[in-house]
């Protein structure tokens, strides 16, 4: 599902980019064509009004001094003859105010304007808005010419023309309609190239996601079918080329792992008759190293101890390589658990309440593998009392699901810090025994923790010559493992180290 959503997102912000494209540039074209339309608009409709009353003010016969009546009627004879629209014309003359119209005053003629025509004898014009409307004013002083060539003087009578810009405005508006009407179903039809440009760069995506997990899953002969020579095919090149290289190494590395096992397999196996033999002679040497001189007896007795350190390695390599091979099996039985933990301890003397104090309640009962518990238990036991401090607590107990380590609370001062390895666990297989190995020694160092299931990991150059051959957690987690089961290590709250191993029930019942 979360795919789906990251490709679904992918493919929106292509198609938002691309609409976001075509919407700034039908916006920006819109913009700048209404600009020039609305200025060429205007200009034309302001220089044909401008020429016009200029033509006829400058044309205007006035008697001075001024006649109202005469002159009041010269400004509706202009006002009529108004381009491209009629006017409603304004004399002033001194205090006398005149109009072609109803009031002899107009608000849209502003002080500026008034100036302008004082400064200007050919006269200015202003474009107002108005609540709204726009309007173009326009002021001419009149002016006459005591003689032919002389210079023109000023009448003192200015007449000014305002003309309604509404229906050039109503043009402007009209043109950004039908640009807006266009540009819904110019970006409707965009939409459909950009779906078809995000489908054409998503392909090539997904068929990489698609080589990504299945290359993930283990199938490393993986290939892009490269086509084009855009970057996204040179993208897929790239991918086909690591994955070629990925595949020679990890064969690589298989076939060496592969004779690695082998190696290791054949060697064990091939130690086991001469060791037998190795083994036997020792114990006779054992048996008479009392009557031998003290140096001879010391380094009979060394001799047999390491004898028997390199059979235990030697059996344990042979096991873990079975593990390797994948040729390990299980033969389980229904088995009392606790009687199972009471052979363990019992075979290898460890029965001394002082060593090994136990908690292993009767009647649970499991489908086990006796042989691979007891090397479980046998290991952890050993483990606990070569590293750990006596005594060492084995506890037996069934829970009805898989338990995690508690999560600290907030502020906690000592909070047990834990490794664990899971197998996966059946469905139907609820209920669990807990087998839980606690020692009493300092607990395991947190740079330790997380190797302590590691083949062959030794926390410090003092133990590297201890009697383990490196491989028994790591042979316990194996057969964990194979029971479906997990492990985990800790360090208790109270001190020392605890080392929990969970294994599903597979039995109707717990009858403890």
């Amino acid at each position: 599902m979360s795919h789906r959503k990251a490709r679904a997102g992918l493919r929106t912000r292509l198609v938002l980019a691309f609409l976001l494209v075509a919407v700034v540039s039908a916006v920006s074209t819109a913009v700048l064509t209404y600009r020039a339309a609305r200025t060429a608009i205007l200009q034309q409709a302001q220089d044909t009004a401008v020429s016009s009353f200029r033509d006829r003010a400058q044309s205007l016969v006035v008697q001075l001094p001024v006649q109202p009546s005469v002159l009041q009627g010269q400004l509706r004879q202009m006002a009529r003859e108004g381009k491209p629209h009629p006017w409603v014309v304004f004399a002033e003359y001194g205090s006398l105010r005149l109009s072609s119209g109803t009031r002899p005053v107009s608000t849209v003629i502003t002080p500026a304007l008034r100036r302008a025509a004082l400064a200007h004898p050919r006269g200015s014009f202003q474009r107002v808005d108005e609540h709204g409307r726009p309007w173009l004013t326009i002021a001419v002083p009149t002016v006459f010419r005591p003689w032919p060539g002389a210079a023109a003087r000023p009448t003192g009578l200015t007449l000014y023309a305002v003309m309604p810009l509404t229906d050039e405005e109503a043009s402007v508006q009209a043109m950004v309609t039908a640009a807006r009407d266009g540009a819904v179903p110019g970006l409707a039809l965009a939409l459909v190239p950009a779906l078809l440009a995000a489908r054409s760069v998503l392909r090539p995506v997904r068929d990489l996601r698609r080589a990504a997990r299945n290359m993930g899953s283990g199938r490393l002969d993986t290939r892009i079918q490269v086509k084009g020579g855009d970057e996204l095919s040179d993208l897929a090149r790239t991918f086909n080329e690591s994955a070629v290289e990925l595949e020679r190494t990890v064969g690589e590395l298989r076939d060496a792992e592969a004779r690695a096992r082998r190696f290791a397999s054949d060697v064990s196996h091939e130690l086991r008759t001469p060791l037998a033999g190795m083994l036997a002679v020792t114990e006779v040497l054992d048996e008479d190293a009392a009557r031998l001189a003290p140096d001879t007896a010391a380094a009979v007795r060394l001799i047999s101890t390491e004898t028997g350190r390199l059979a235990v390695l030697v059996e344990d390599l042979m096991e873990i390589s079975r593990f390797d091979a994948r040729a390990a099996e299980l033969n389980t039985d229904e088995v009392d658990v606790a009687q199972v933990i009471r052979k363990t301890l019992a075979a290898r003397q460890w029965t001394d309440p002082a060593q090994v104090v136990t908690d292993l309640p009767d009647g649970i009962r499991a489908r086990l593998d006796p042989r691979r518990f007891d090397v479980v238990v046998a290991n952890l036991v050993a483990n606990a009392l070569r590293h750990g401090a006596p005594p060492v607590r084995v506890r037996l107990s069934v829970t009805p699901r898989t338990t995690a380590p508690p999560a600290s609370p907030a502020g906690a001062a000592a909070a047990p810090a834990s490794v664990s390895s899971a197998a996966p666990v059946p469905p139907a297989a609820a209920a669990r025994i807990v087998v839980e190995v606690a020692d009493s020694g300092p607990g395991i160092p947190a740079d330790v923790l997380p190797h302590i299931f590691e083949r062959f990991y030794k926390a410090d150059a003092a133990r590297r010559r201890s009697q383990g051959s490196g491989l028994g957690l790591a042979i316990t987690l194996e057969n964990v493992h194979l029971h479906g089961g997990t492990v985990r290590a800790a360090n208790s709250p109270e001190g020392g180290a605890v080392l929990t191993v969970e294994i599903p029930l597979r039995c109707a019942e717990a009858t403890a």
